[in-house]
């Protein structure tokens, strides 16, 4: 049993006569809601990331999703997807979203292996727990036709020849009056290693969780070709003996997906411990990953692209480095910094300057990024801001320029998640760095006098 999708930070209550799903506010299930308010007071109670929180909402308890987003399912299989809020800025609705959705995500380390035509094909009409379980079938499928992997694993049984060495203590145990009988050790070539030994697992497990026939139906043929292989009793244990060695490398996709299927890395934790498999990822680790692979691409010859940059850091005290800088993303050139970026998933107006709003920046990011520029830059150069390009953000704002540092400017750019780009500004100090889609726009033109595909807006 599935729920409508659902997007970030949305509220759920229980569902109740006479109360009906409202922009902001959806109903579920009565025991399902019960199991969501008890997973927001555990997480509140032991302080873990917390991705549902408790709320009110015209006048009744109500738990809020926050800005994770995947497929939540209860105990009793009832699945809500949380899709990303900008899917409600772009339009096309839940499918168009939660087909951007599994585009980001093939962007995180451990979803890398997804691959995108299937993934469009499922994603408009699977939810996505089952689009991300027939991913892992389709995986083991092409494992098993490459062919499982045996190798020799040591022994000890009672033969009727001797194979091997003797264990000569272990034999006058057992056969001190059989005489048939050998007690040895000895190395059989075996499909029984932990790589099998945990896909096997993963299928089992999948196979409990899939309600999709087609999912189920092939789930079951390829637990019957790992019939001769017990499945894993200790996940954790197999995963550091796995070695994906001379001709592995074809089990590595299926592996990842096992990974997150077994050890609950991807579903946040304490979810898995309630039997209720959660695939749940933190929007802006998406974003950040989303950005850093597609921008890479926009760089121009000669600059590299560097994520997580941890080498400086914002004050000296005891010949200790206290409170490391760590830009989202940094672009160099020869080992030099050149840009410093950072990634912020947030929907912000372009069209609201004045008031209070500007824009709905937040001012602790503009004290961040001062902080970078002064130290990875020596305060001279360009700074960047980005978020996700709306309606409402379709253009880079005007620069920001920091008063008493007359060399540091702030740029605050949208990054197009359709086409995968980031909108630069339409002249100024960035054309050096990055290749531009437009020529008209690196002559000088104001971006407004550009047909919008020209400007690769979505």
């Amino acid at each position: 049993m599935a729920h409508n999708p659902i997007y970030e930070f949305d509220a759920l209550v229980a569902a109740a006569a006479g109360v009906t799903d409202g922009v902001g506010l959806r109903t579920v299930p009565p025991q399902v809601f019960a199991w969501l308010e008890a997973q927001a007071l555990r997480l509140a109670e032991v302080g873990e990331t917390p991705w549902l929180r408790l709320t009110q909402r015209r006048g009744r308890r109500a738990v809020q999703v926050t800005n994770f987003v995947g497929v939540i399912r209860a105990p009793d299989g009832y699945q809500i997807e949380v899709l990303p809020k900008v899917g409600k800025a772009i339009g096309g609705g839940d499918v168009e979203a939660r087909q951007l959705l599994i585009e980001m995500l093939r962007c995180l380390g451990g979803f890398r292996h997804i691959q995108t035509d299937s993934a469009k094909l499922f994603a408009t009409r699977m939810p996505l727990l089952e689009v991300f379980i027939a991913e892992f079938l389709r995986a083991v499928e092409h494992l098993v036709k490459r062919g499982l992997r045996s190798d020799y694993r040591a022994q000890q049984d009672n033969l009727f020849a001797l194979r091997g060495k003797l264990q000569m203590a272990a034999h006058l145990r057992h056969n001190l009056c059989r005489r048939d009988r050998f007690f040895a050790e000895f190395d059989e070539f075996s499909p029984n290693r932990p790589e099998n030994r945990l896909l096997h697992a993963a299928l089992k497990r999948v196979l409990a969780w899939t309600a999709s026939q087609a999912n189920q139906q092939l789930a079951r043929e390829l637990c019957f070709v790992f019939a001769d292989v017990p499945a894993s009793e200790h996940p954790a244990t197999d995963f550091q003996r796995v070695r994906l060695d001379r001709g592995m490398a074809h089990y590595e996709g299926a592996l990842a997906w096992s990974r997150l299927i077994l050890e609950d890395e991807s579903p946040l934790t304490g979810a898995g411990g309630h039997h209720a498999p959660s695939l749940l990822f933190p929007m802006e680790a998406v974003f950040e990953a989303f950005v850093a692979k597609h921008l890479a691409r926009q760089l121009e010859g000669g600059f590299t692209l560097r994520t997580q940059a941890r080498s400086l850091s914002l004050v000296r005290h005891i010949e200790q480095n206290w409170f490391r800088l760590k830009p989202d993303l940094l672009v160099q050139a020869s080992k030099a910094n050149r840009l410093v970026l950072d990634t912020k998933w947030k929907l912000i107006d372009g069209s609201q300057a004045t008031g209070s709003d500007k824009y709905g920046l937040d001012q602790g990011d503009f004290y961040q990024l001062h902080a970078y520029g002064q130290n990875y830059l020596d305060g001279q150069g360009d700074v960047v801001l980005i978020y996700p390009k709306t309606d409402v953000l379709n253009k880079a704002l005007p620069v920001f320029e920091f008063p008493k540092s007359s060399g540091l400017r702030l740029w605050v750019l949208p990054f197009c998640l359709k086409d995968k780009r980031l909108l630069l500004p339409p002249c100024g100090s960035l054309d050096a760095l990055f290749v531009r889609r437009d020529s008209s726009l690196a002559n000088g033109c104001d971006a407004a006098d550009v047909a919008p595909q020209d400007v690769a807006l979505a």
